[in-house]
Formats: structure tokens, sequence, C-alpha cells
């Protein structure tokens, strides 16, 4: 893990693209996307049934090395409303103990509910909330563009690309912003295995970060922050 100052706290960046809260002592994952593949599978593209048990292998990985009492999950927690109910047994047994052993709060995003307002994760144990402020720091999915407090989303599954000696390289990242009076926001990497990525230049994730002073990209390599930047203001 490595260090990253935000918000007047210090935050650690994993190597499995979780972000670790010490203060709160909270795990934050963003778009796990469970049951991916078998939604895919009911239209005929056929995947390996088992991208929800690697998904949570990997929360529980996060939380052994992280020592967290407490899992933040930051929307898209299912890939779609009836992903809860085609859970199999291995998963879902995970899924029920992770519950169990630490304080596990769902937010909701966009992909976390059907026509009627029908929501899985209430089948999944833990609980459920919209969006959370926390120590002065908002938990949602979805960047608010024009939000003036510290703030941690999702949803944008940002990943950098870089040429490195004629290769291009992808790798997930956080994405992280700063403004003139020293606030900030931060969207999380996809941590679902299934999920793919955004250039985390695209203009719709540096328009959701505004207002800023700089937006970097960052990620921890080699046992250090790696930070790129992103956009800077003109002023």
């Amino acid at each position: 893990m490595v260090p990253l100052s935000f918000a007047n706290q210090e935050f650690l960046l994993t190597t499995g693209r979780a972000v670790f809260w010490p203060r709160e002592n909270a795990l934050l994952v963003a778009d796990l996307h469970l049951e991916k593949a078998s939604f895919f599978a009911r239209y005929g593209q056929m995947l390996p049934p088992y991208d929800s048990r690697e998904t949570l292998e990997r929360v529980a990985l996060a939380i052994r090395e992280t020592g967290a009492r407490r899992v933040y999950t930051l929307g898209d927690n299912f890939h779609d409303a009836g992903g809860a109910d085609r859970l199999e047994p291995h998963a879902a047994g995970m899924l029920a103990a992770l519950t169990r052993i630490v304080d596990w709060v769902w937010i909701t995003g966009n992909h976390d509910e059907d026509a009627e307002g029908k929501a899985p994760e209430v089948k999944a144990g833990g609980t459920m909330a919209d969006e959370l402020l926390i120590d002065g720091v908002v938990l949602r999915h979805r960047a608010l563009k024009g939000e003036s407090r510290p703030e941690l989303s999702g949803h944008y599954h940002p990943r950098l690309e870089v040429s490195v000696r004629r290769r291009r390289i992808r790798r997930a990242c956080t994405v992280v912003s700063r403004d003139a009076n020293g606030s900030g926001r931060m969207i999380l990497p996809a941590f679902g295995v299934l999920t793919g990525g955004m250039d985390a230049a695209d203009p719709a994730i540096l328009q959701a970060m505004q207002p800023a002073s700089q937006i970097d990209a960052v990620l921890p390599a080699a046992g250090r922050l790696v930070q790129f930047p992103l956009w800077r203001s003109a002023a």
C-alpha cells in the first residue's frame, strides 16, 4: 500500500484497486459489478461464471491486507437488479460471510435498481445508502459536478493510458482533483474483475471533477505513488 494525502487526511492505495481510510478503519471499493458474466450469458455471450467469486476473493484479500473493519462499496455493486438471485452457492456464501465479519455498507449506483426501484443488495446482507457524509467526506457513486466538499466516488472506471517504448499500456488508476481551496475529489477505479475502463483523461471525467485547479491520475507502483497530470487550470 502507498499513502495518498487527501482532504487533510491520509488514505492508502492498495495494489488491488481499493482505497483504505485509516481514520475510519474502512475499505472503499467501487463498481464490483457482481454477476456480470451471468447477465451476459442470458443474452448468448457465454463467459466463465466465476467473476463474482474472484471479485469477492479480492475484497477478502484487501480486508486481510488492511485490517479494515468497515467496507463501503461505491455503487454498481451488482451488474443488474437480478444479480443477487443468480449468485452461485459458493459466491453467495462468501458474500454472506463478508457482510457478517465487517460493517458492510452498500452505496447504490445506476446499476443497482430495476424499473420498480428494487435493489439486489437487500438480499445480500449489510446496509444500504444512496450516499453518505463521513468526517466531512461525501461517499457517492457518481461524481457530482460542482461539489465543493471532499468526495469519493466511482462510476467511470478510470484507467491510465500511456505510451512506453512505443507500447501502449493501460492500467486501472485513481483520479484525484485539487481545487483552489485545497479540497479535492477522488474517483476510484473499478474493482470488479470483468469491468472495463475509460481513459482517465476523457472529457467526461475531467468535466465531472470540476471545479478544480488540477486533476491527476495516481496509482501505486513498486511501493510508491506514481502521479500523471491530466488537466491543469489555465488561471
